[in-house]
């Protein structure tokens, strides 16, 4: 079970990144435009009206709004790494240099989704790798 969860979190790496950013960005809006522009809060009747009824509880917000967007970067940053680390290895010709790095290469593939593991299959086959 713990397999399939884990590889659908891989799969959709990017897409949950970004909307763990996204929320992120939120959460720390409201944080902000409590602390610092409360008055516009109170005054509105706007959808902006929820963080005055929130309240003293938008600090816990903010902070929150860090941490998860703090999170979200990191994924979608190692993600990018590891992504480009791959595909850097991959476009070379020489045997030699992919039998070097298999391990890593190997490594690195199984955090990334399947498609790359493909990728590396077709290229392991090309160069006739065992």
């Amino acid at each position: 079970m713990s397999g399939r969860i884990a590889g659908f979190l891989r799969e959709y790496i990017v897409i949950l990144s970004i909307l763990t950013i996204l929320l992120g960005i939120v959460l720390m809006f409201m944080g902000i435009v409590w602390y610092w522009v409360r008055s516009f809060v109170s005054a509105t009747s706007s959808p902006i009206h929820f963080i005055y009824t929130i309240g003293e509880w938008n600090a816990y917000t903010l902070v929150a709004g860090l941490i998860i967007f703090g999170i979200g970067v990191y994924y979608i940053y190692s993600y990018l790494k590891k992504r480009k680390f791959v595909l850097d290895e991959l476009n070379t010709d020489k045997r030699s240099e992919i039998i070097k790095k298999r391990s890593k290469l190997e490594s690195t593939v199984k955090h990334l989704p399947s498609k790359y593991q493909h990728m590396l299959a077709e290229k392991e086959d090309e160069l006739n790798i065992r």
